[in-house]
């Protein structure tokens, strides 16, 4: 099969197209035709070689933990699944190898769900990652009926699916930093736009009203919006962040996306009934991955960066 891999850490420059076999389908896993691959900064971490000490690591390797597709065969211990069905899921595993940068990935259950007949290839290959790391941080600081929540970085591809999530999940009010440039883009999806900046806290107590502070905040930043947000929020247990660690010594929370077969399938049934919408900025040939990561490296990207398979 062709796939995208790369021998040794580095920049973008390292990934090549190459061919290699096909991946063994064990008793449990679902082997899935790839149609997309969803690219994320942690794919580019993980070149780099930035998660190192986390994961043992085995060359050569494909990245990609994002993937849509369509089954081609299925193990006999696999229940859920059987050929032809339309699928997308989170496929991070124990050991990072064998990711969905190719023709083909055996999937494990629990990181794969049904495709919604509404949602394209593309769209569905950025909703996993971002979609599971924005719910299950949401559900984690407890947001809800009557919320106000405030995302650091809300055009982006986590902050998108945040602001959209936190509004599924009852949120009465979210605000959303990001440049001037989407903040129409934020309108689109519910939100209330603010700049970010050193005035930050003060042009949020501004929108808010009251006494200025708001339930959650939701930071996809990092640096000095997580600075910023033991000033912004009432409970500094309800400040989350999916990019700084630093957030636990405010004892608030951080997460990992976990696959899990559930928060899949919810995403999936918001994302048929149109409360979830993907928005890709970009979709690039497989064998175009180099500039894929270059984009996503140089920031900026509203939404998802998404490779064609």
């Amino acid at each position: 099969m062709k796939a995208m891999a790369y021998d040794a850490f580095g920049d973008a420059e390292v990934m090549t197209l190459r061919d290699l076999p096909e991946p063994l389908l064990g008793p449990d896993r679902v082997l899935v035709g790839v149609r997309a691959a969803g690219v994320n900064p942690v794919d580019a971490k993980v070149r780099a070689g930035r998660l190192e000490t986390q994961f043992p690591h085995h060359f050569p390797l494909v990245p990609g933990w994002d993937v849509s597709g369509v089954v081609v065969a299925v193990g006999p211990a696999v229940e859920g699944f059987a050929p032809g069905d339309e699928v997308f899921g989170y496929q991070r595993q124990d050991h990072v190898q064998d990711g969905t940068y190719a023709e083909l990935v055996a999937a494990t259950e629990r990181g794969l769900a049904h495709k919604p007949a509404s949602l394209g290839f593309e769209e569905a290959a950025g909703l996993a990652l971002c979609g599971l790391t924005a719910l299950q941080l949401m559900r984690a600081v407890g947001v809800g009926e009557g919320d106000t929540v405030l995302v650091h970085g809300a055009a982006g591809g986590v902050g998108h699916l945040a602001v959209q999530v936190a509004k599924v999940l009852g949120a009465a009010r979210v605000i959303g930093t990001a440049s001037p440039r989407n903040h129409d883009f934020l309108r689109s999806l519910g939100a209330e736009p603010v700049a970010y900046g050193d005035a930050l806290v003060d042009n949020v107590a501004e929108l808010v009203g009251g006494d200025g502070k708001v339930d959650v905040s939701f930071d996809c930043v990092g640096g000095p919006a997580l600075g910023d947000s033991p000033a912004l929020v009432r409970d500094t247990a309800r400040i989350a962040s999916t990019v700084d660690r630093n957030v636990l010594g405010l004892g608030g929370r951080w997460t990992f996306a976990k696959p899990v077969a559930a928060d899949l399938e919810w995403l999936a049934e918001q994302a048929g009934a149109g409360a979830l919408r993907v928005e890709v900025q970009q979709v690039f040939p497989l064998a175009q991955a180099v500039a894929a990561h270059r984009l996503l490296e140089g920031g900026h990207v509203r939404g998802k960066v998404v490779l064609e398979v």
